[in-house]
């Protein structure tokens, strides 16, 4: 079975400052407390919608145990490898313009 103990508020915490340091805007909603529920909404620079959710225990590899999230587009099927909270805000960021 799933399970989200690796989800906590200080991982919240550092998934926040990612976004905001990479000039986000984004929101939470709330549900800390119940991992398996929490959904981060971003902004990106071309104004798409992105969700940010965190990864299962079965999605995570020891190998990268900071690998956490997992962005999807909302506007394009789009979605991210299961990566940190670093590489999750620079991968909404940096994502191309659509041509």
């Amino acid at each position: 079975m799933a399970t989200f103990a690796h989800i906590t508020p200080d991982r919240c915490t550092q998934l926040g400052s990612a976004l905001t340091a990479a000039g986000l805007t984004w929101q939470d909603n709330g549900n800390q407390d119940r991992p398996e529920l929490l959904t981060y909404t971003v902004t990106d620079p071309h104004g798409r919608r992105w969700t940010i959710e965190p990864a299962t225990s079965n999605q995570i590899t020891p190998s990268r145990p900071a690998s956490l999230w997992q962005a999807a587009c909302t506007d394009w099927f789009q979605r991210s490898d299961v990566i940190s909270a670093r590489l999750v805000a620079e991968y909404i960021r940096d994502f191309p313009e659509a041509e």
